[in-house]
């Protein structure tokens, strides 16, 4: 009997200090099912490793006040110099309009980018027109529109609470599962003091 006390004890004794440290399972943050799809690749040609958020729809009613009756949707990848996963270059960031009307195309002087993140507004520059790979007509109009950001301001998008995305004089909000996604994937990146360690 003393020598099963013994043992039960020293369990206690043992397992204690790490039950202790332990943060309370109602403190964790839950997160929210995004569906966006995640990959992270190695691309050997640029010498640098690439995680992106895959084409995810924001909105299929437009933007507000022009670019009515089309989807628009995101694209956004990190680009991570050689093989690590803690320092990024830069961020890819795409809009993709996709409407059956080929009047409500972004003339080169209504495609200047602002971010209202949390009630300031980021001036990102123009964004550029990527080229549409294959050059088949089809029945809907599909435009890209690329620009190029700094991590800081990705990582201020990604952790607010209320983004929206003005091209010109059009402006669409984006969804909570746009920005838990965008949060997802600035998860990924691993902070310098831990890969330090």
């Amino acid at each position: 009997m003393s020598k099963v006390f013994l043992v039960v004890t020293f369990g206690v004794f043992l397992l204690l200090p790490a039950a202790m440290a332990a943060p309370p399972a109602v403190q964790q943050e839950q997160t929210m099912k995004h569906d966006g799809k995640i990959e992270t690749k190695y691309d050997g040609l640029t010498s640098e490793t690439v995680m992106r958020l895959r084409k995810m729809k924001v909105t299929c009613s437009g933007f507000k006040d022009n670019f009515k009756d089309g989807c628009v949707s995101i694209d956004v990848a990190l680009h991570l110099p050689g093989t690590q996963l803690n320092y990024v270059s830069n961020v890819t960031l795409q809009l993709v309009f996709e409407t059956k009307d080929w009047q409500q195309r972004h003339s080169p002087d209504q495609r200047d980018l602002a971010v209202i993140v949390d009630a300031e507004t980021l001036r990102l520059g123009r964004m550029n027109l990527v080229p549409k790979g294959d050059s088949t007509m089809d029945e809907k109009m599909v435009e890209t529109l690329e620009a190029t950001v700094p991590y800081d301001v990705f990582k201020k998008i990604a952790l607010s609470q209320s983004v929206a995305l003005q091209i010109g004089g059009s402006t669409v909000e984006l969804r909570d599962k746009n920005r838990a996604a965008l949060r997802d994937l600035n998860s990924r990146v691993i902070p310098r003091e831990q890969s330090q360690r």
